[in-house]
Formats: structure tokens, C-alpha cells, sequence
């Protein structure tokens, strides 16, 4: 079995972050996304990964993943040159899928568990495809499945305003190489794509059968910020605390709860409550960090109250007067407080910044 990784999406929806970097490449836990989706592969023995990569996400994705071989696969890129849909992805990867059956992967959803069962189960059952369902309060933003009387699929509808079902189509799927005749098939839809629920739905239509499993456990979509940071928190949960043998740590210091401290970190003054991650090379000082928080490689924490965050390689946090909370901070950003009289915001803010005041 093959996989076919798609890298390629411009991440609008997460700007100003995106605005620098591919969206697969932001952290959660402090591990870019799409290392996750990798480290499931390779847990899976899937080792020939087709990595689909566009113009805006190339280079950033290149450089970080390179070859492949630091999770023992083996990545070949494919470029996009347009985001036309997930199932024209199928056909920039045609040649390298063949007639091999596959996995597509979105690299930017999360999965507690692995895929190793399902890829396993997939291709023991004979099936041309097989869907992952998640139960969702609110399907209107993804595909959705609908369901015969006997529980089988009977078709797949993409982003409905009255779903079917609170069934969501996720970012992993198991196909036989028929899905390429099914993506050549399908017309593009209104938004302009040939969308993957419209293959399916081809593959249904033309007497193929598409089996589908209901998860259990987390799925997430990284695609908004505050899916990163409830993300974040799932991945946290099972972190399991470490400090370091070259991390400083003062005595007047609390670390309370699953703690995970990187080399080289320094700790004076502060309070953390875990479940909290500390990159290595960060410096803490004076500063509560609260639960759920994520703290980059290199960071600098004074003065300050973080807590359910994300504060991404090299940034700051100095001296604030407020706590900062469900928060994403960026590579080498600084916040800082001001000392401008009169009392005002002073801000330098990127396109599409979402600033929350309390």
C-alpha cells in the first residue's frame, strides 16, 4: 500500500500564520502537524508516501520533511499547481499510485490511535474504497454520509445545509486504483474542484463497493486556529512528564502535573501546571504557565500568565499585565508591554489578525 499526502491547501483560514509557512507545518504539542500524519504511516509499515505540494507550500515542506527517511519513508513530491480539489490530487498522483491501493491523507488532520487497523482492515475486505466517518454536532462544513436502512452508504454530500446525517467524512481514505478512473470521470463542482465525495459518490453509482468505519477516539481538522489549540489540548493529554538532565530549574519554582522539559531550558521563579510542553532552549521567569500550553523552542516567558496556548518557536512574552489565554502566538513574534502614556493598545498586526481585548 502507498500514501498519498496532501500538503498543498494555502491555509486562508489560519492567516496571518500561513502567511510565512505551509499550514502542515504549525505546530501542535510542539510537532509540526504533518509529522503526526507521518509517524502514522510509518506505524502502518506504509513507506512510499506521495507528498502533493503547491506552489505557496513547496519549499517550506521540502526543506522540513527532505526525504522522508527520519520516519523510514520514502517521499516523492508532486506538485499542484492549482488547488483544484482533493480529487485532482488523485490525478497529479497517478503516476506514482499506478495500480497500487493507497491511503490519501489530509496533512492537516489528526487522528488519535493510527490507521494501522484500518489499513489492515481495508485491504482484507476486498472493497474499491473505504470512507472514515467521525460523529459531529455540526456536519455543514464537511461531506457527509447517508445511510441506506440496512446501515450501508447510500451516498455522500458535500458540505449540505441540511445534513443527512451527523456522519462527517474525515481526512483519511483507503482506495483501490478505480478512484482514478472515478476522479477523471467527475465533473468539477459549483466551487470549481472535482471534489473526492463526487468520485466516491461515481464509484457508488457504478456498482463499486465503498465500505465505510465509524471512529472512536479524537479527530481533528487544523484548518481554523481554534481547532489547532482544542488540537493541542487532545495531544496534551497524554503527555507524559520529563525534565531534561541540562534544564535549570530554581527552587523556588512549581512544576505540577505532566511537565515535559526540553534541553537546556531555564526555569526561575515561575509556577507551571501541567499538562504542559517546554522546547528546548526556553527561558521562564517570574511567569505562571498554565495548562494546555505549548511553549516553543527558544521562547522567553517574564512576567507573564500563559495558559491553554500555543507560543510557537523563538517568540516572546514579556511583561504583561493581563494573562494571555487561548492564544497562538507565532515564530519570533514579541508581546510585549508598552510603556506609552496615554493608555493605549499599540499593535502591528498581519493581514487577516484576529485580536480578542477582554
Amino acid at each position: 500500500m502507498k500514501a498519498l499526502i496532501l500538503a498543498g491547501g494555502l491555509g486562508s483560514r489560519l492567516r496571518p500564520l500561513t502567511q510565512t509557512g505551509a499550514k502542515q507545518l504549525l505546530p501542535v504539542g510542539n510537532k509540526p502537524i504533518i509529522h503526526y500524519v507521518l509517524e502514522n504511516l510509518a506505524k502502518a509499515n506504509i513507506t512510499e508516501v506521495g507528498m502533493i505540494v503547491g506552489t505557496e507550500t513547496a519549499v517550506g515542506i521540502e526543506q522540513d520533511l527532505q526525504d522522508g527517511s527520519r520516519w523510514g519513508v520514502n517521499i516523492t513530491y508532486l506538485y499542484q499547481e492549482h488547488p483544484l480539489g482533493l480529487a485532482h490530487c488523485v490525478i497529479v498522483g497517478e503516476e506514482f499510485l499506478q495500480d497500487d491501493p493507497f491511503v490519501m491523507y489530509l496533512g492537516d488532520n489528526m487522528h488519535r490511535g493510527g490507521i494501522e487497523s484500518f489499513a489492515s482492515g481495508f485491504l482484507s475486505s476486498g472493497k474499491t474504497a473505504q470512507i472514515q466517518l467521525v460523529k459531529i454536532p455540526n456536519p455543514r462544513d464537511f461531506g457527509v454520509a447517508e445511510f441506506n436502512e440496512d446501515g450501508s452508504l447510500k451516498r455522500l454530500v458535500e458540505k449540505p445545509t441540511e445534513p443527512p446525517s451527523d456522519w462527517a467524512l474525515t481526512g483519511i481514505y483507503f482506495f483501490q486504483s478505480a478512484i482514478i478512473k472515478a476522479a477523471h470521470a467527475i465533473k468539477p463542482s459549483r466551487r470549481g474542484e472535482l471534489e473526492i465525495t463526487d468520485a466516491i459518490q461515481w464509484l457508488l453509482d457504478n456498482g463499486f463497493s465503498v465500505g465505510h468505519q465509524k471512529l472512536e477516539g479524537w479527530w481533528k481538522d487544523t484548518g481554523q486556529p481554534a481547532d489547532l489549540l482544542e488540537a493541542n489540548i487532545l495531544v496534551l493529554q497524554d503527555l507524559e512528564g520529563s525534565v531534561d538532565p541540562s534544564a535549570s530549574i530554581d527552587s523556588e519554582s512549581q512544576l505540577i502535573g505532566e511537565i515535559q522539559v526540553g534541553s537546556g531550558v531555564q526555569i526561575s521563579g515561575s509556577v507551571i501546571r501541567g499538562p504542559v510542553i517546554i522546547g528546548p532552549g526556553a527561558t521562564i521567569k517570574d511567569s505562571f504557565i498554565g495548562a494546555s500550553t505549548s511553549l516553543g523552542a527558544g521562547c522567553v516567558v517574564t512576567s507573564s500568565e500563559v495558559s491553554c496556548s500555543i507560543i510557537m518557536d523563538g517568540a516572546q512574552v514579556l511583561d504583561l499585565p493581563v494573562a494571555i489565554d487561548w492564544s497562538l502566538i507565532g515564530r519570533d513574534a514579541v508581546v510585549h508591554r508598552g510603556n506609552a502614556r496615554p493608555r493605549a493598545l499599540n499593535l502591528v498586526l498581519g493581514d487577516a489578525s484576529n485580536v480578542g481585548l477582554v
